[in-house]
């Protein structure tokens, strides 16, 4: 016996040709969608927990709706009614949040956890007292825990996808105004923009995204389509548009996968699938992202230390070069001197790979050249000892700078020049020359602090 579906009934999920399908997939895609965009802005202010204690607190709200719709003499199942008993459980927990946070002083973690343990305390409770009702066993509420995507209705389904849409208006609309209260709320107060008022609006974005997820994904899960989606974008990009519409993409696509694999294998959790599909995401984000992925991190650092090498190689020639004329060189001295490799190695306390690499890298890169007559040694190129001359002149303008200016002491002063050197850019140089006040000879290489002492063996 086989679980794998058919060939075309992968067709046919994938075309949405059946209705139902179609519904309850675009349904869900739209609810992955608005739980991303309000989850940007929700990870930026730096709630992203508030939605963990939200979608607890739902559940005692939902409890609660069901004996008020049987007490009055409902069967404590319409959708709707739910709905607005989550809602109001959720709005709850935002209050008390609050309420803990600014009345009682606790820090926001310890309010979040007080509240998320005690409402869902609170709701498991309730549940018990259903359970020993006379209609209590076939109230189904449990479902609402872990999320009952493949049992939707055609009407659940709708009502998730337009309000969901509707979320995505108003964040939408009031993009301008979250962005400020994300990034700068102080700023924002201060341009006149109502920051309570905000917060609450956020928030409620939040309680609606939780509610209408209930079905699709349970209470339990809900927080990862409203977190990871937008921690995955934010290793794309730095622009916050280009983050909200990739969170949402991320989001939609993930509850499309779930919802859609949920359909062809009726006997995975749909709720469970949709978050690992999200989190493919992520991982696929972690690893590849152009802005913050590992892989570009990685050759970043390697292009770097590349670099680092590069720099240092040069520094040391001329050092070496400068010991043996006992003065500052120039350009055609430097051109003009052999370098030993052993005292390279030396002077950077390499080890023969690492200076067989940067000897390798400096040839490749047309930096070096061979010494005529003299196998252990090298020569730069005109490339080589422009650049060598730049990196030194740097190295000892934010040497003379800490010397004079941070009383920082000549022997322990090249330690700290080594660690910037790499990361002076024109303009740091330009005002290192202002602050020496004419110090530092714009076109010359300042002498070395340090006591020069020729050649090391």
């Amino acid at each position: 016996m086989t679980y794998l579906p058919a060939w075309d009934q992968v067709l046919r999920v994938l075309t949405l040709s059946d209705f139902n399908t179609r519904v309850v997939v675009v349904g869900v895609g739209l609810l992955g969608m608005a739980a991303g965009i309000v989850g940007t802005f929700t990870l930026l202010r730096k709630r992203a927990l508030v939605s963990d204690a939200i979608s607890h607190a739902t559940l005692p709200g939902i409890a609660a709706a069901w004996l008020v719709m049987v007490a009055l003499g409902g069967t404590g199942k319409w959708f709707p009614g739910l709905l607005i008993g989550a809602a109001v459980g959720g709005l709850a927990a935002t209050a008390a949040v609050l309420v803990v946070r600014t009345v009682l002083r606790l820090h926001e973690d310890a309010a979040l956890g007080i509240v998320l343990s005690v409402s869902f305390g609170a709701g498991i409770a309730l549940l018990g007292v259903i359970q020993q009702m006379r209609r209590g066993s076939a109230a189904g509420l449990d479902s609402f825990i872990y999320g009952k995507t493949a049992s939707m209705l055609v009407s659940d389904a709708l009502l998730i996808g337009i309000i969901s849409l509707a979320l995505v208006i108003v964040a939408v609309t009031m993009f301008k105004e979250l962005n400020m209260l994300c990034f700068d709320a102080e700023y924002a107060a201060s341009q006149g923009l109502p920051v309570g008022v905000l917060d609450a609006v956020m928030l409620a974005l939040v309680v609606a995204v939780t509610v209408i997820g209930l079905q699709a994904v349970g209470l339990i899960l809900i927080v990862a389509l409203l977190i990871i989606p937008a921690a995955a974008a934010r290793f794309w990009t730095y622009d916050l548009r280009l983050m909200t519409v990739l969170s949402a993409l991320i989001g939609a696509l993930g509850g499309f996968i779930g919802a859609a694999l949920s359909a062809l294998v009726p006997r995975l959790p749909a709720g469970a699938v949709i978050v690992v599909a999200t989190a493919v995401g992520f991982v696929i984000s972690v690893l590849f992202g152009t802005r913050r992925g590992l892989l570009r991190l990685l050759v970043e650092r390697r292009r770097s230390d590349r670099r680092i090498r590069r720099e240092h190689l040069l520094r040391a020639a001329f050092e070496q070069v400068e010991g043996r004329l006992g003065a500052t060189p120039g350009h055609a001295e430097l051109k003009a001197v052999a370098v030993d490799r052993r005292q390279l190695a030396h002077r950077r306390g390499w080890s023969r790979p690492e200076l067989t690499a940067a000897m390798r890298a400096g040839h490749r890169e047309g930096l070096l050249q061979p010494a005529p007559l003299e196998p252990e040694s090298v020569r730069l190129t005109p490339a080589g000892a422009a650049q060598a001359l730049q990196i030194v002149r740097n190295h000892r303008l934010w040497e003379l700078y800490l010397i004079r200016h941070a009383d920082v002491a000549t022997s322990r002063v090249d330690r700290g020049a080594d660690r910037i050197e790499h990361v002076l850019e024109p303009d740091l140089v330009a005002e290192l020359e202002a602050q020496l006040n004419g110090q530092a000879d714009r076109a010359a290489v300042a002498a070395s602090p340090h006591e020069l002492r020729g050649d090391e063996p």
